[in-house]
């Protein structure tokens, strides 16, 4: 029976392992990095250079409509982080990989979310950041370089996340 939950927390470590370093892998943008020179346009018909946003920290989160922990981190992204920042430097995206406008505008219908939406059919956006794994979010200074990033939604990193950006905003 020892042998049995050893071999077992074996197999588990290794996974683990494997899926981290996939992760870091996959992970095109890196802590350091600036933000791509890309305009991100939302369902509202809005226009948002990335690279125009200096001086203001900027929330990237790419998810999509099937994804149970993304829809798990949505809530999150809109009752603490978007109701409490979007009337300071503060500029966040939260984009449907693999979703047309229509998709978007569907989902937005069934739920209350009130943060800027932006479809990514052919995950253009996407692939400037990373090259699987949802949910993402990458978060940038307001120097446009990249800060803080997660993949996968974990209550402890999105408080986090959220102590990282009341530091570049509130901190200032």
């Amino acid at each position: 029976m020892k042998r049995q939950y050893f071999l077992f927390f074996l197999v588990l470590m290794t996974v683990t392992a494997s899926y981290a370093d996939d992760v870091e892998v996959t992970t095109l943008l890196k802590i350091g990095d600036e933000l791509p020179a890309i305009t991100v346009k939302t369902l509202d018909r809005q226009s948002i250079p990335l690279q125009l946003q200096r001086g203001k920290v900027v929330l990237i989160s790419f998810f999509a409509t099937w994804c149970a922990p993304c829809l798990a981190e949505l809530p999150h992204l809109q009752v603490e982080i978007w109701e409490k920042y979007q009337d300071r430097e503060f500029t966040m995206l939260v984009v449907g990989r693999e979703h047309t406008a229509n998709e978007l505008l569907k989902f937005k219908k069934q739920v209350p979310f009130t943060f800027p939406l932006a479809p990514d059919p052919k995950k253009e956006i996407y692939t400037k950041f990373a090259a699987k794994y949802i949910p993402r979010i990458f978060l940038a200074d307001k120097q446009g370089k990249i800060i803080y990033s997660t993949c996968g939604f974990d209550e402890e990193d999105f408080k986090r996340l959220v102590q990282k950006i009341d530091s570049e905003i509130v901190g200032d």
